[in-house]
């Protein structure tokens, strides 16, 4: 039997300047974003796209989406195997190519920082971001390439780092 989960996201319109949308310099691209229990995130479109810097926007959160969920799975693929992570920082990019009337994401890259514990445990390390990747909800549901260029370094070890290739 598929378990199936749904998540209940309402967005709600912030920028009306008292004109509504009665021309397309009118309006405020403001938005927020909410879910029954966390706090609203402040939203609004992209600056190049008439959008405020201060608010998050669709395509920030979508990149975030996907290096949380890589996030997630490589930690619980972690503990699972035995490698114990001190610490994790991911500067993640997404591409997006403009096209005539709209725009798609060509690609994403996820640039993880992990520390681990122990040296024996970073060949594992690194090892697990391809099995986070294949379990990400969030990645298998875009159809873009989301690449990883995974560093992982051993705690206390200042020197010693394991880059991985590109995923």
């Amino acid at each position: 039997m598929t378990r199936t989960h749904s998540y209940p996201v309402t967005v709600t319109w912030t920028g009306n300047r008292g004109t509504g949308t009665s021309g397309y310099r009118d309006y405020a691209r403001d938005h927020e974003v909410a879910a029954d229990g966390p706090a609203p995130i402040a939203a609004s479109s992209d600056p190049a796209f008439r959008g405020d810097r201060g608010r998050w926007n669709p395509e920030q959160l979508l990149v975030g989406a996907l290096s949380q969920c890589h996030m997630l799975s490589y930690l619980h693929k972690c503990a699972e195997a035995g490698v114990v992570v001190t610490s994790y920082t991911d500067h993640a990019v997404g591409t997006m190519a403009e096209t005539a009337g709209g725009g798609h994401f060509t690609e994403t890259v996820l640039r993880p920082e992990v520390t681990v514990a122990a040296a024996e445990m970073a060949e594992d390390a690194l090892r697990l971001h391809h099995d986070a990747h294949e379990a990400c909800f969030v990645a298998a549901s875009v159809n873009f390439p989301v690449r990883h260029e995974p560093v992982v370094r051993v705690e206390g070890d200042v020197e010693g780092r394991v880059e991985g290739g590109e995923d």
